[in-house]
């Protein structure tokens, strides 16, 4: 069957209330300015913006925030058919420091993790390419059940699976729940991105990556991508050479926040046009390097050639 959705993103959407002073911690903040936020929400945005046809599939509150959000999206291209308005929570939030390291943060989560299985039909799996979601998204039911019961179907019928393996402690109730949910996933073979501080949080200690990338070939995944800040990136697949590339200098960076999700919409975008590998990884690390020099999201004109 000919398969007319790119991306089928899947979790959270939200407001991201990010500090006007640069390198403050929350407390030292004084000023927040809003954009839209959420990290399936980026990726789905900027693939939108690359030109592909990408679904969102979240939960919004019945509020100015949650239309704030659905105007926003639809300029940007999204298709927001299976975005269901609820009236029983308000939209997310979350306050995120500015920085141009790993962001401070703190949410305030309410309609972002009220996704259902009815939101994503069969049909709708049957026309998609590629199935995304964060370790984020994962942490909270119903979506959590939600996600992980539609991924074993996205698999069966033949959806290549992605996540960006976000993970931050205080978003989950414990470890071990974390730990089985990730594996769970994984055992799907998704792509995925993994970062030098997700790891950090994941597993308790600094690892040496070749120890890292081979726990999750372990757990089911043929490629690993891990992104190393102004290092570059590594890039793992399974029985084959490690591709390592460095980061696109810059002079000075003005918002970290997003630049991983600039990355991996990078990377999948090169990935659906059947680009190989090494190409994949030089777009998206062009595009962190555009994200890191802008406040909020990429700009609107996004030249790949360039």
């Amino acid at each position: 069957m000919y398969k007319t959705i790119d991306i089928l993103c899947v979790g959270e959407v939200l407001i991201d209330f990010i500090g006007h002073q640069s390198e403050k911690k929350i407390n030292e903040t004084k000023d927040y300015h809003r954009y839209l936020g959420g990290s399936p929400t980026n990726v789905a945005m900027n693939t939108a913006r690359l030109g592909l046809n990408t679904y969102l599939i979240s939960t919004v509150g019945k509020d100015g925030f949650g239309e704030y959000i659905l105007d926003k999206l639809n300029t940007a291209s999204v298709k927001t058919d299976y975005i269901e308005t609820i009236k029983s929570k308000p939209t997310s939030v979350i306050f995120v420091s500015r920085t141009s390291g790993t962001p401070d943060f703190i949410p305030f989560r309410e309609a972002d993790c009220v996704i259902t299985e009815s939101q994503i039909s069969k049909e709708v799996l049957e026309q998609t390419k590629i199935y995304h979601t964060t370790c984020f998204a994962l942490s909270k039911k119903p979506a959590q059940t939600t996600i992980i019961n539609k991924a074993k179907e996205a698999y069966d019928l033949g959806c290549k699976l992605s996540i960006d393996l976000n993970f931050a402690n205080k978003l989950w109730d414990n470890k071990e729940e974390a730990i089985e949910i990730i594996q769970a996933y994984c055992k799907y073979n998704p792509l995925l991105k993994i970062s030098e501080d997700d790891m950090r949080r994941f597993f308790g200690e600094v690892l040496p990556h070749d120890e890292i990338f081979s726990y999750f070939h372990k757990a089911g995944v043929d490629l690993i991508c891990l992104t190393l800040g102004s290092k570059g990136v590594k890039l793992s697949q399974r029985n084959k050479e490690l591709i390592e590339m460095p980061a696109v200098k810059i002079d000075k960076v003005l918002d970290a926040t997003g630049a991983g999700d600039a990355f991996w919409s990078g990377f999948l975008y090169a990935y659906i046009k059947n680009m190989e590998v090494e190409k994949c990884l030089k777009i998206a690390l062009n595009l962190a390097a555009l994200k890191l020099q802008n406040v909020g999201r990429l700009p609107e004109e996004i030249n790949l050639e360039e």
